[in-house]
């Protein structure tokens, strides 16, 4: 399930950390949080669909990664976008 492109564009322009940033640690979190978001409110009407539910935890591990390797490098911007996106804080 692709992110429709105004949702993608909003998202970049919220977490991005200058103009032309696409691919930062902070914006990969917040698109791979929103798909994650999406997929979970698709798989509580389509309990049986598990193409997608291994799809989802694909991406939950994919953040998760991200969101270790921020915390080791920059704790106050993992913090900022824990917050920012209502995640729980771990450690």
């Amino acid at each position: 399930m692709a992110l429709p492109k105004e949702v993608k564009e909003r998202i970049i322009k919220e977490f991005a950390r200058h103009q032309q940033d696409t691919g930062s640690s902070e914006v990969q979190i917040a698109l791979l949080t929103e798909r994650i978001n999406r997929l979970t409110e698709h798989l509580k009407k389509h309990r049986k669909d598990l193409h997608s539910r291994r799809g989802l935890i694909a991406m939950i591990h994919a953040r998760r990664k991200l969101l270790e390797y921020l915390k080791e490098k920059d704790y106050q911007r993992y913090l900022q976008v824990v917050n920012k996106l209502g995640l729980k804080v771990k450690g």
